[in-house]
């Protein structure tokens, strides 16, 4: 019998619970929200005349909970409507409910005796065979299942989410005695395909493996930048983006975290893993204990490692705490020599060889890092894994890091890692020493599209499981291209499906990448039967390449300029209207001409993490690839008999006049970017490429035949025009919006009317592109516009509001 998750109930509505509850509604699943009776009345509950009996009263913290919750930036929710989803109630009234759930996730208080407690209640109505896990970052799951009886032991684990869970991919699965492998094997298989989560099953160790490693990680800097006299912004400087790690490094990421959290973590594994060879590493300097006593916890107290401070123009300013004299002082800025040296290195793991062999302070601290890191996991096998993978699938999950440890041994050399450690005086592992003088020297290969690790027990590489749902074009991109420029790949994805890269910059969208599409196009369209336009960046594109429109706007250039815009255009066409197949699948930031690429798809596959929207308007000028066009177009595709036209074209208006951007992929539909009935939805990051091909080849298979260029696109001439023009009027008197962004609109307002028609009429979509190409290139000649161009291009911002 098939195991499905149609309802959860999460006890416990704290800062996790909620949460939690959040992302299985994020995904469809029906959920209760318990948590306890208050035992006393509020303030305004007793100016109010309630007593503890009311309902309103018995579910208040539960109900402030989830409302804080909702209200929290970033959301927990794809959308506020999935709220909807979720019920909440208390656990005496309702634990009678858990009966009727598939799954049962404890997020209580970290304390071991209450979580026994809650389990008692919580078996007393729990229907046998119903799973049941406890949400913890340390407590022994071997201890929870006390008294229980062996239908709970079999269904019971603990899951561990990461927060916030929404937006960090780890999940570890936390195995007790008797839990089932039946249950294990569901349970990674439905966080990775259902919540979009990197499952990885840990052991039943002190902080599992992702808080093990990752503290060891941090603890190590604090102990580091002592010894080495650093200050807390030359270590971030080292520790972020440069090594393929969040922005926020290591010490802005205490100060978000909050540093009462990692002491906790810290200070029970200084209590709880005496053994461990780097034990007294997990005891805090002093500087640490004197930052908890002064409650200096990070942006919870607003100040930690950094402090933001009002001047006395009224301006803000952001402070750093000197960690020797503990007073905070302005920001010094960090600069090594070796970092240069990595500037036009664009793949992170070909930077770390650079940063080992670096002469200054950055190069002996990369050394000393790395060494203790890879010193330090080679000792967690099989202490708390079994797997390397899996240290390494955790790290990049619940860390941000890029690559995780392992990787990044390989990266610099295995015979160099054992280098790095010697010359600091540490223990090499039986194992590593038997791996070097192996066949292998390495801890990762590729074969046959597919990644191999090496299997310690049985001395040779295995294959990572679970891959075969998978696309990973970094496996198969050298073997399989097809056609590539300097800033596109063109990949063979089997079945008769072409892939379209972009490798630019941050993906942006230049004439490399348009020339790549165009060509790539006519390969597709000459030798396979769909194509995916899909990519492994970060993001998958900020949009258009405004260096370029500057250079050929400030030059006055305007013929070039035309034609730059123009071919842009009939790219965006040439998909729309190819023999074959087309699908997009963006992911995180799909702006201005990454958001038109994707609407001129026959079909969108997005990532539920896209952040899309057409926001040229930050520019100064409106979308120019076909945005402005799509948009009046769809906007002519919703008019019905007796529809109030004005009002639908109205809403479309102004998702390009107010930059709005989609804060999740089903907020998109809101926006009509995504078009419900068509475009798609997918949580799972690691399958989207895999699943965008199937509906590549299912279009295709199914008779896919070229579409017929339109013709009969309704617009509204100067029943709209007019409109917008006095709306414009009235923003601009009411001091809302410059004269500059009153101009940008009414360009904007007569493209999407059709022009100064005297009534409505049925155009064709290159007659709306031909207005919006000469609305968007009056406005490249204005001053206001070449301003902020240049004023973008000097802060290395993308194209976004």
């Amino acid at each position: 019998m098939k195991r499905r998750i149609k309802k959860v109930a999460v006890v416990g509505s704290g800062i996790m619970g909620s949460a939690i509850a959040c992302h299985f509604a994020n995904i469809g699943v029906e959920v209760i929200l318990l948590d306890i009776v208050p035992n006393e009345l509020s303030e305004k509950e007793k100016k109010q005349g309630k007593s503890l009996e009311d309902k309103s009263v018995r579910n208040r913290i539960v109900d402030d909970a989830l409302k804080t919750s909702l209200k929290s930036n970033p959301s927990p929710i794809y959308h506020q409507d999935f709220a909807k989803r979720i019920t909440t109630g208390n656990l005496e009234d309702d634990i009678k409910k858990v009966k009727d759930v598939d799954w049962i996730i404890e997020v209580v208080v970290e304390r071991l005796d209450i979580k026994q407690q809650v389990f008692e209640k919580l078996e007393k109505h729990r229907t046998p065979g119903t799973l049941i896990s406890s949400n913890t970052s340390g407590i022994p799951i071997k201890f929870m299942t006390k008294d229980r009886s062996d239908d709970f032991k079999k269904h019971f684990c603990g899951t561990h989410f990461f927060n916030p869970p929404r937006y960090l991919k780890l999940l570890e699965i936390i195995p007790g005695p008797e839990t089932s492998e039946e249950v294990l094997e569901f349970l990674n298989n439905y966080g990775e395909k259902f919540l979009g989560k990197t499952t990885v099953v840990a052991k039943d160790t002190p902080a599992f493996i992702g808080n093990r490693i990752g503290i060891f990680s941090i603890m190590s800097l604090f102990h580091m930048v002592k010894e080495m006299d650093m200050t807390i912004e030359e270590v971030d400087k080292l520790t972020g983006p440069v090594i393929g790690r969040p922005k926020s490094a290591t010490f802005r990421t205490v100060d978000v975290v909050g540093l009462d959290t990692l002491v906790h973590v810290a200070n029970g594994l200084y209590d709880n893993v005496p053994k461990d060879e780097r034990h007294d590493l997990f005891k805090l300097p002093n500087f640490i204990e004197k930052m908890m006593d002064n409650k200096w916890l990070g942006s919870k107290t607003g100040q930690g490692f950094y402090k933001k401070v009002k001047k006395e123009d009224g301006s803000s300013e952001i402070k750093s705490l000197d960690l020797n004299t503990l007073e905070y002082r302005e920001k010094k800025r960090a600069k090594f020599d070796v970092l240069d040296k990595t500037k036009s290195v664009d793949v992170v793991a070909d930077r770390f060889p650079i940063l080992i062999e670096g002469k200054d302070k950055a190069g002996e601290f990369y050394r000393k890092n790395f060494a203790a890191l890879f010193a330090y996991v080679q000792h967690r096998i099989p202490e708390i894994t079994d797997t390397l993978y899996k240290i390494d699938d955790a790290m990049k999950a619940g860390f941000g890091w890029k690559h995780g440890p392992f990787q990044i041994w390989d990266a610099v050399g295995l015979d160099k890692g054992i280098e790095l450690m010697k010359a600091e005086g540490y223990e090499i592992a039986e194992w590593i020493e038997e791996l070097s003088k192996s066949e292998h020297n390495s801890f990762y290969s590729i074969k046959d599209g597919q990644t191999l690790y090496y299997d310690i027990d049985q001395k040779s590489f295995a294959k990572i499981p679970g891959q075969d749902d998978f696309i990973i074009l970094d496996n198969i991109r050298t073997s399989n291209e097809v056609f590539s420029n300097k800033d596109l790949v063109a990949t063979d994805l089997g079945d008769g499906i072409l892939n379209i890269e972009f490798r630019s910059k941050m993906n942006s969208i230049g004439g490399d990448v348009l020339n790549g599409i165009n060509t790539s196009m006519d390969i597709a369209e000459r030798d396979f039967d769909g194509v995916v336009i899909s990519n492994t960046g970060d993001n998958f594109s900020v949009g258009a390449n405004i260096g370029m429109i500057f250079m050929f706007a400030v030059e006055q250039e305007y013929e070039e300029l035309h034609g730059a815009i123009k071919y842009y255009q009939d790219t965006m066409m040439r998909m729309r209207y190819s023999s074959i197949p087309v699908v997009a699948a963006p992911h995180q930031m799909a702006l201005g001409g990454g958001c038109e690429i994707s609407m001129h798809a026959d079909k969108i596959v997005a990532h539920a993490e896209t952040y899309i929207g057409l926001v040229e308007f930050g520019v100064g000028v409106i979308p120019g690839g076909g945005g402005s066009k799509e948009m009046a177009r769809r906007a002519a595709m919703t008019y019905q008999k007796d529809d109030v036209e004005l009002n639908r074209l109205r809403e479309n208006f102004l998702t390009i006049g107010m930059a709005k951007v989609a804060k999740s992929a089903h907020e998109a539909y809101d926006l009509n970017i995504l078009e419900r009935g068509k475009d798609i939805i997918v949580v799972s990051r690691d399958r989207q490429l895999a699943i965008a091909k199937q509906h590549a080849l299912m279009m295709a298979e199914n008779g896919y035949t070229q579409p017929v260029k339109t013709n009969n696109i309704k617009v509204l001439g100067r029943q709209a025009l007019g409109a917008f023009l006095v709306g414009t009027d009235q923003m601009k008197a009411g001091r809302y919006i410059s004269e500059h962004d009153q101009k940008i609109a009414n360009k904007l307002a007569y493209v999407m009317s059709g022009g100064d028609l005297t009534s409505p009429q049925y155009v064709s979509e290159q007659y709306l592109l031909d207005l919006e190409r000469e609305a968007f290139l009056s406005l490249c000649g204005e001053r206001k516009t070449l301003e902020r161009l240049q004023h973008m291009i000097k802060k290395g911002k993308p194209l976004r509001n």
